[in-house]
């Protein structure tokens, strides 16, 4: 799921340490960072994306990507995040992501999944596929 930022998305939210839980794409024009809320604890991780179109102040739109309405990831394998681009579609980021299932303990390997999130620069588009 795919929405704008909020008054809850606030920088210390940035999972530390910043330098392995960011990363820049399209010579700095999208930014991506792991947010690690706390809680709830089965479900405290989202994605933050800044990306264009700017407005007019010049600022990037600023969406999250979490699991479902509220609710993040167990886990996102931040470090092992690939990149693509496809000049109709944009850019297409893939990662581990895991989900809690209260089946398993602490999410199981049954939980991890690839997300994949794709940023069309030119219309603004954030999509997102690959959820269990």
């Amino acid at each position: 799921m795919v929405r704008k930022c909020d008054d809850a998305t606030r920088a210390d939210t940035i999972a530390e340490p910043w330098e392995e839980n960011t990363a820049t794409y399209s010579d700095g024009a999208i930014r991506i960072a792991r947010l690690d809320f706390t809680e709830p604890a089965a479900a405290a991780v989202k994605l933050l994306v800044l990306s264009p179109p700017r407005d007019e102040l010049g600022l990037r739109q600023c969406r999250v990507v979490s699991l479902s309405d509220g609710m993040g990831f167990y886990d996102i394998d931040f470090a092992r995040r690939e990149a693509s681009y496809d000049p109709q579609r944009g850019l297409t980021i893939s990662m581990p992501a895991r989900q809690y299932l209260p089946e398993s303990d602490q999410g199981g390997d049954d939980g991890w999944f690839q997300l994949y999130i794709t940023i069309n620069q030119q219309s603004g588009e954030i999509t997102t596929q690959g959820f269990k």
